[in-house]
């Protein structure tokens, strides 16, 4: 018992001596911790799709992997279509064993194709998208970056995994913003370049 008393008057006496006054170093210290004003959130999945790259270069680019995607899998849905009916051709005794061999190994050349063909083209969007993606981080971090550049927000959070938070401490319509101008300045830069 006697110990807990101790400790608790000890405890006491620490606390007491951490609200003395606190001289200017120690005052400037306390000022560095992060306040309400000092964070903000950004909803990234919403900059990301109401920014004019992802409406120009991100639509253009989702319709090229839709259309590749379909091409592909009416090419390969018109190979196996052709097996099929070679199959049925050489049962019903229509055809040659000697002619379906020479057939199939022609429909399996054509398969050998397409299969590199395709991998040649999914390779090429896999880089697209890369790309586009890394664009569109990129130009989000620099908006955060110019946004941020007087070191007002001690913090700055993705909304994703954000749960509850105060709408005033919301800056994605700015950072938005940023990502569209960084974008035109970007693209005016390019053809000036030309």
């Amino acid at each position: 018992m006697k110990k807990v008393l101790f400790a608790a008057v000890a405890l006491m006496f620490a606390v007491s001596c951490n609200n003395a006054p606190k001289t200017t170093t120690e005052a400037a210290e306390a000022k560095t911790e992060v306040g309400a004003t000092d964070l903000a959130f950004v909803r990234t999945d919403a900059v990301f799709a109401e920014s004019e790259i992802f409406k120009t270069e991100g639509m253009a680019l989702q319709t090229k992997n839709e259309k590749t995607q379909k091409n592909l899998a009416e090419k390969e849905q018109k190979l196996q279509n052709e097996m099929v009916q070679l199959q049925e051709k050489y049962q019903k005794g229509l055809i040659t064993t000697i002619e379906a061999q020479r057939k199939e190994q022609d429909i399996q050349k054509r398969v050998a194709a397409y299969q590199e063909s395709a991998q040649k083209q999914l390779r090429a969007l896999e880089e697209e998208n890369m790309v586009f993606q890394n664009r569109m981080a990129d130009l989000m971090q620099r908006a955060i970056d110019e946004i941020n550049a007087d070191g007002a927000y001690k913090m700055i959070v993705n909304a994703t995994a954000l749960l509850d938070a105060a709408d005033e401490l919301d800056i994605t319509s700015i950072v938005l913003d940023k990502v569209n101008a960084l974008y035109a300045a970007d693209k005016a830069s390019a053809k000036s370049e030309k």
